[in-house]
């Protein structure tokens, strides 16, 4: 404060308006800083020009302790009255702070808590000493207390409420900044906890199988461990494995987990995607050729068969392969020997086939498109591996996981906020895994800071364009209505086709359909409308069939106990009509 001002506030009367300008001096020291200690001791210092103060202090509660310690002082050392030397009048100060009533002391002298504390006052003798204390305080309970002494000629007349209601208004302004600071200090704290945390999960981040052979595969939600358990119990033997499930849900990985389980661990594991080669080629790849079988073919080279006798192949994207190479593949499978493209040699291999697909071979099958024959040779020990939307659950572990690989790659130490993991825990993922990987990759390679925030995602800066992949040709809904969540696309549904190997519990409902007609005792009831969600089709077929599930199971085209995963899924009660 300047020194004209300075003047003029020792100089004015206590009905002027000058104290308004206290009140603003001391307002911007507290905005100014974030050194809650310095401020305290500037509007000390204030208050020292405006009331010719000769001691002051600043007392607060200590949020980890509960106890009172003096935080600033002016006219005295801090040392010292930390230290106890100066036997500053703790207990009244307590009894302001536990009560929240000010204390004023026209006299000191009068004040036998201010005893000791006076014995060491270095005050004239023609003078007296009041001393004023205030609690600090907002809308709770105080936070501390502000004490000043102020002292006069013997004889000078002084009205003690008008220092008491400035002195008021300024501990309001204290506790604003000390309540302030004290919730910056815990988001701080609670902010460096929850990094530290983050960052010890992702150094110790472990599967939830400790099994060799799925140590890279992570996930501890139910639909993961029964993918665990089927390839523990189908991996040692010889029997073929179909993989099934959407693009982008690890069934490569699953499919190399078999063969590190298998007896065949330390033969070749072979792999080759059907979908990426033409018919010509692949017969080449899987059975090789000879010498001058067509041009090109300079030499001898071995098939995928050949080089995987003794360990396992991995066809993925089986259901892509024409009808003719089908059953050139069934011969294989049935009788173990192939001959190569252009030679007349009968080859026998030994090998052990794990094949994969995302499409629906039942329908293929019923249409045409896939053998009959070489669908039971393949659906041996059918593995269903759920989407990433049925297993939500381990987005955060995998998150952590890829960044964890990130960082490893890159030299980073990047880490994630909890925002920011359960927005990518709401996200839909229609890539599933290989999307969830490179959304954490993306968002890691252009987050500027060390904390990967919630609006770091593409999501959340509407650069994400997967969304298109379910929002093409849907009708505009306002925002928050049940039809703006984004659709369970439509999972594979477990054909009844018996197999050796025991069918999962279903892990999630089938998408209700858009449209029905009633049949059986419900023939009368209208077909359900297409426009609503899954969620007000299933509500509606409820209320219509009396809330009975099995009539609205037969409404709806499911079984009671898919109708009973549904209501449940969906959070709806059942009515008692």
């Amino acid at each position: 404060m300047r020194r004209d001002e300075t003047r003029m506030l020792r100089d004015a009367g206590p009905d002027s308006a000058l104290p308004l300008i206290g009140i603003y001096e001391i307002s911007k020291v507290l905005g100014s800083t974030l050194d809650l200690e310095q401020a305290l001791h500037d509007v000390l210092n204030i208050l020292s020009s405006y009331l010719h103060m000769r001691h002051g202090a600043v007392v607060l509660v200590q949020p980890e302790t509960e106890r009172l310690e003096i935080a600033a002082v002016a006219g005295m050392s801090l040392k010292l009255a930390r230290s106890g030397d100066l036997h500053y009048p703790m207990e009244a100060v307590s009894k302001v702070v536990q009560t929240g009533i000010p204390m004023l002391v026209p006299d000191t002298n009068d004040e036998p808590l201010l005893a000791r504390y006076l014995e060491q006052s270095d005050g004239l003798d023609d003078e007296t000493v009041s001393f004023f204390c205030v609690p600090i305080k907002t809308t709770g309970k105080p936070l501390g207390a502000l004490s000043v002494e102020r002292s006069w000629e013997d004889g000078a007349r002084h009205v003690f409420e008008h220092d008491l209601r400035f002195l008021t208004m300024v501990a309001t302004l204290v506790g604003q900044t000390v309540s302030l600071h004290h919730k910056v200090a815990a988001d701080r704290s609670r902010l460096m906890e929850h990094n530290a945390r983050l960052q010890k999960q992702m150094e110790e981040i472990k599967p939830a199988v400790p099994v060799q052979g799925l140590e890279d595969i992570v996930g501890n939600s139910e639909a993961m461990s029964r993918v665990f358990s089927h390839v523990q119990q189908a991996a040692p033997t010889k029997a073929t494995i179909l993989l099934r499930g959407e693009s982008g849900t690890g069934k490569e990985m699953i499919a190399r987990a078999v063969h590190v389980l298998s007896p065949r661990a330390r033969k070749a594991f072979i792999k080759v995607n059907c979908a990426a080669l033409a018919e010509s080629v692949l017969e080449s790849e899987l059975f090789g050729h000879e010498k001058g079988a067509f041009t090109g073919a300079v030499s001898e080279r071995k098939g995928r068969f050949e080089l995987a006798n003794g360990g396992t192949l991995f066809l993925d994207e089986i259901g892509e392969i024409s009808s003719s190479f089908q059953a050139k593949l069934l011969r294989v499978l049935q009788e173990g020997e192939f001959e190569r493209v252009g030679g007349g040699r009968t080859i026998k291999v030994d090998v052990r086939l794990v094949a994969a697909t995302n499409r629906n071979l039942e329908e293929a099958v019923a249409k045409g498109e896939f053998r009959a024959d070489l669908y039971y040779r393949l659906n041996v020990v059918p593995i269903f591996l759920p989407p990433l939307r049925e297993r939500s659950g381990d987005i955060p572990l995998l998150s952590m996981y890829f960044l964890k690989r990130f960082n490893d790659e890159n030299g980073r130490q990047m880490t994630f906020s909890e925002p920011a993991l359960l927005a990518l825990q709401r996200c839909y993922f229609p890539g599933n895994v290989r999307e969830l990987e490179n959304c954490v990759t993306r968002s890691a390679t252009m987050c500027k800071n060390a904390v990967i925030t919630e609006m770091d995602l593409s999501c959340k800066r509407d650069t994400c364009l997967s969304s298109v992949l379910w929002n093409t040709n849907r009708p505009a809904v306002p925002a928050g209505h049940p039809a703006a969540v984004p659709p369970a696309a439509t999972p594979f549904t477990p054909p009844p086709v018996a197999s050796v190997a025991p069918q999962p519990a279903p892990a999630a409902v089938p998408p209700i359909p858009p449209a029905t007609v009633a049949e059986d005792d419900n023939a009368e009831l209208e077909p359900l409308s297409g426009d609503l969600s899954e969620r007000d089709r299933l509500i509606q077929a409820m209320e219509r069939c009396g809330w009975v599930q099995a009539k609205a199971a037969r409404l709806l085209g499911l079984t009671p106990r898919q109708i009973g995963y549904a209501l449940k899924k969906h959070g709806i009660e059942l009515q008692h009509l």
